[in-house]
């Protein structure tokens, strides 16, 4: 067992912070959507009767949204139009993103916007201004709570997150052009609330202390402004898995495999450094094999597998097991060192050598300081331990055969 000492925890709360994005990032965001909203309601609008909702989903939601490998690359802010007061019988996927694209292109036109709006499979996507470094996907969405509520509850599943299920569009599926109940669905508001709430008691704890520093409400407080362990441990595997399939994107373990797994076997650890040891040696005793597949269920409908191309694609299951193996062993080599020095070296394989010389950086101390020399162990039990023997998934109870 490799100790974890405190200057691996330190060092692994700077390396977050180097990688964490500037708050001005997430308020970006939020004006970007905010206005695009109000755009949507405006007395002119072509959907205004329809409710239109704009939110941000995926890692900006989370608070997991990591600093761009570099300054070329743009953050992919993903956001959601929700039009709340109209139903799948009413309209086609089709119909829906063409009513919804009318809109976003007079709002690009409107905001002076020089890059056209692209198209995606799901999405519109609006380019920000070169200096913006950032663009925003735009999912078109109706209200599915009901449908897939019944749906799982026939099927014996948990329903408890599905009061916020969206159906979505998609150029790809057959049934786009026809008004049908059969849409692609999502639920990006379920998996935030599930993901918070895996770390839903320290969260509030320390909005509670930032409240009190700050002399603000604890409601004034955005969750953006407030880290958990959970959200920087996933911040630090993101960038490793980056860093380590910098050359193979095409086989890189996805964002919401490592983000459910790293969220199932947190257990409420209260440092970064605790809580990457808990993920990194459970984390794989949460894929399950179902009917002979690897199988990562989505928490907010355990019939969706997060894991579904693996079968098709297995040396991407090849290369996440590959990469979980190799993050162990970069952190069980920082783990055990007291030397800041080594602390960087031995993470700098694994997320770069650039950022872990400026985490290194952030605490210096001077030449001959004893923090140095002498480890600052932390209380018994805590470390990395990770078994010799590779761990067979087993199928967990209550799934059933997709």
């Amino acid at each position: 067992m490799a100790t974890l000492t405190r200057e691996s925890e330190d060092f692994l709360e700077d390396l977050a912070e180097e990688l964490s994005v500037p708050v001005s990032r997430y308020e970006q965001a939020e004006r970007s959507y905010k206005s695009l909203g109000e755009w949507l309601h405006r007395d002119a609008s072509t959907v205004r009767e329809y409710g239109p909702q704009v939110y941000v989903q995926g890692s900006f939601r989370l608070g997991t949204t990591i600093r761009p490998l570099t300054e070329a690359e743009n953050y992919d802010i993903d956001s959601v139009c929700e039009l709340k007061k109209i139903s799948k019988s009413h309209l086609s996927q089709k119909d829906l993103k063409e009513l919804l694209g009318k809109e976003i292109k007079s709002y690009h036109d409107a905001q002076n916007m020089i890059k056209p709006v692209g198209e995606g499979r799901r999405c519109w996507v609006l380019e920000y201004a070169d200096g913006a470094q950032f663009h925003m996907d735009i999912v078109p969405a109706l209200p599915n709570a009901q449908s897939v509520r019944l749906f799982l509850e026939q099927s014996g599943h948990d329903a408890r997150w599905t009061g916020t299920a969206i159906a979505i569009t998609d150029n790809e599926v057959p049934t786009y052009p026809f008004v049908t109940d059969h849409w692609p669905h999502s639920n990006p508001k379920g998996y935030s609330d599930w993901f918070r709430s895996r770390t839903v008691v320290i969260l509030e704890r320390r909005k509670r202390k930032l409240a009190e520093r700050i002399h603000a409400s604890v409601e004034e407080i955005p969750d953006y402004k407030v880290r958990t362990p959970l959200q920087a441990a996933v911040m630090i595997l993101k960038r490793h898995r980056d860093e380590t399939f910098r050359d193979r994107p095409a086989v890189k373990p996805i964002s919401v495999i490592i983000t459910t797994l790293a969220a199932h076997a947190y257990n409420g650890e209260e440092t970064t450094g605790r809580a990457l040891v808990s993920i990194l040696n459970g984390m794989d005793e949460h894929i399950a094999v179902v009917g002979g597949r690897h199988w990562i269920a989505n928490p907010t409908d355990p019939l969706e597998n997060f894991a579904d191309k693996w079968e098709k694609h297995p040396e991407r299951a090849d290369a996440f097991f590959e990469w979980l193996a190799r993050a162990r062993h970069d952190f069980q080599q920082a783990a055990r060192a007291s030397d800041r020095i080594v602390i960087a070296e031995a993470v700098g394989q694994g997320v770069g050598k650039a950022v872990a010389e400026r985490a290194r950086q952030r605490r210096q101390s001077p030449v001959g300081s004893p923090l140095l020399k002498t480890a600052s162990v932390a209380p018994a039990g805590i470390g990395f331990s990770f078994p010799d023997k590779e761990r067979a998934p087993s199928k967990p109870q209550g799934f059933g055969e997709p």
